[in-house]
């Protein structure tokens, strides 16, 4: 595990890690928050995971991250993604998020996961997901 280096990832975790205190989860108790870097506008957007009864209805904090992002935005391209959880190892996006992800990320665009108390691991978007689904 490493640990965050400068501003933007410092300020990247403070905001995946507060707004992940909204997390809606009362099947699971598990509580996520993401932050979004743009690098459109260098503005970050943050999401927390919304659960449902039917669990297929569920929005995880990634995908609620983009979903802000674009309504704010429109078209966006992600720089940098922390999703901060109290998973130890820290959890990553599930199979869903990674595809809805791979829309707005490059192949090299960092993706970190943390605990709570900012302990990274630091992947790229194509070591999580090497081949995406893309028409």
């Amino acid at each position: 595990m490493g640990i965050l280096v400068n501003d933007i990832e410092r300020q990247l975790f403070s905001a995946a890690k507060a707004v992940r205190l909204n997390s809606f989860s009362p099947y699971s108790g598990f509580r996520v928050g993401a932050a979004l870097l743009s690098a459109k506008s260098g503005k970050i957007f943050t999401g927390t995971n919304v659960e449902n009864s039917s669990f297929g209805g569920t929005i995880c904090a990634e995908r609620s991250a983009v979903v802000k992002a674009i309504s704010e935005e429109g078209k966006i391209e992600i720089a940098s993604l922390i999703v901060v959880s109290n998973a130890n190892p820290p959890a990553p996006p599930c199979a869903i998020c990674l595809q809805v992800l791979s829309q707005f990320c490059k192949s090299d665009t960092p993706i970190m996961l943390s605990d709570l108390e900012g302990n990274v691991e630091r992947y790229t978007f194509g070591d999580l997901l090497p081949h995406p689904f893309i028409l």
